[in-house]
């Protein structure tokens, strides 16, 4: 699948090189989206669940890959599960270990393949990262480019949809 280019909107994320990946701060994530699985609390499996599913789906649509930290080892038994081989890797901080610190470490080792967008509304966080030249995004500009990016996929689906009905329709009757 090729990459989406995406229109650029006020105080969005947007860079001419290929991310390496994408680091999200799972827990700030999901306080800021709230339409996540309703009813569920912020740290349950239900809502990690929910999340990694919607990430799943933003990376078959740009190909984009993720990987999700949380703090704390306690969720290795409830991890969800990854819906697509390699397409979203969720990681738990172990004790005495922060998802902040995993994260950090992460987007610098990965400065050697690529740009890599770090997704949080921790401060300290963004200026840790911000300071060694990676990316950050909020999580509020992060929600507007995954909606978006689905919205186009699932547009593009109906087109292609719609032209393969009509391809279909025109075909001669063979007998």
């Amino acid at each position: 699948m090729t990459k989406k280019n995406f229109p650029l909107r006020a105080n969005s994320y947007s860079s001419p090189m290929a991310l390496a990946r994408i680091l999200v701060d799972g827990y700030s994530l999901l306080h800021n989206w709230t339409e996540l699985a309703p009813g569920a609390a912020r740290h349950s499996a239900r809502a990690r669940e929910e999340l990694v599913h919607v990430l799943t789906r933003f990376y078959d649509a740009t190909g984009e890959p993720v990987t999700v930290f949380f703090d704390g080892a306690g969720g290795l038994r409830n991890m969800p599960k990854s819906e697509h081989d390699g397409a979203v890797e969720v990681l738990f901080s172990r004790a005495g270990q922060t998802a902040d610190q995993m994260i950090e470490r992460a987007a610098h080792r990965f400065q050697d393949h690529g740009e890599v967008l770090v997704v949080t509304d921790d401060r300290a966080e963004r200026d840790t990262v911000n300071g060694f030249g990676g990316s950050v995004a909020s999580c509020a500009n992060f929600i507007r480019m995954v909606e978006g990016a689905l919205t186009e996929l699932q547009d593009e689906l109906k087109n292609h949809n719609r032209m393969e009905r009509n391809r279909f329709k025109r075909r001669p009757d063979v007998t």
